[in-house]
């Protein structure tokens, strides 16, 4: 007789991260259970880690473009084109579909600028974002998605608009202006000098 269970949670078995997320597959709860001790397996474990991100900087001239935010936070600031890794995604091919999805742009990306993970980088919960520099290689401009518009900025005067430019991506845009004369990556926590 099979039972039935329910995972409305995600839930992981201890000692062998075996996922059983949105799943009622007695055969998978049953399978680990034979290798985990029941009590373990009954407990839900709730973690709460930083969620992988993505941007890319694509450059035309001296200009960057970046998208307008559709939806909260920062609904209607500037934002580096970008979103959230998908499960058996890579970085690289996050950046690649969140550029497509939103400006309907064909990306390769070339360089990664850094990695940032400020705790206090998006308000809806802490993410980790590799920042990717990328060469546009098809596809015509049109927003999408989370974009509810494009705009192609002056580099130079990302400065002067900071309070218009959503999450961290100042900083990044900052520290990409950087990158162009002394190459390195970045991080958030990097001593920067004091005019950066």
């Amino acid at each position: 007789m099979k039972r039935k269970y329910h995972a409305a949670i995600a839930v992981f078995a201890p000692y062998y991260g075996k996922s059983m997320r949105n799943t009622a597959s007695t055969e998978i709860f049953c399978t680990v259970r034979r290798l985990i001790p029941l009590p373990a397996c009954r407990k839900a474990v709730s973690y709460r880690n930083p969620v992988p991100t993505v941007d890319a900087i694509m450059q035309k001239d001296s200009k960057i473009l970046m998208i307008k935010r559709k939806k909260e936070p920062f609904a209607g600031c500037l934002a580096l084109p970008g979103g959230f890794v998908n499960e058996g995604e890579t970085a690289e091919d996050a950046a690649k579909r969140e550029v497509m999805e939103e400006t309907s742009l064909e990306i390769d990306p070339i360089e990664i600028l850094g990695v940032y993970s400020d705790p206090a980088r998006d308000p809806r919960r802490q993410t980790l974002s590799v920042v990717f520099v990328a060469i546009v290689i098809g596809g015509n401009e049109r927003a999408g998605d989370d974009a509810a518009g494009l705009e192609w900025v002056e580099l130079a005067d990302v400065e002067k608009m900071k309070n218009r430019i959503a999450f961290d991506h100042a900083r990044i845009l900052a520290d990409y202006r950087n990158w162009k004369t002394s190459a390195g990556t970045f991080w958030s926590t990097k001593r920067r000098t004091q005019n950066d």
